[in-house]
């Protein structure tokens, strides 16, 4: 996996959902091999419903 291909996941204790831009986000209509960074500010974890500054590189 790339540098620009990290993966990131939610902070929120009783979700910890995973974006991996490998695989996209089936849910939110995002396409396979989007980092992360490119996603826009109004996107939301599938999961939980958090927003990007709820989630750290990992």
């Amino acid at each position: 996996m790339s540098e620009d291909n990290k993966m990131w996941q939610c902070q929120i204790s009783s979700c910890g959902y995973i974006y991996n831009p490998d695989k996209g986000c089936k849910k939110s209509k995002i396409p396979k091999d989007v980092p992360f960074e490119d996603l826009p500010d109004t996107w939301r974890c599938p999961l939980c419903g958090a927003g990007k500054k709820m989630f750290k590189p990992v």
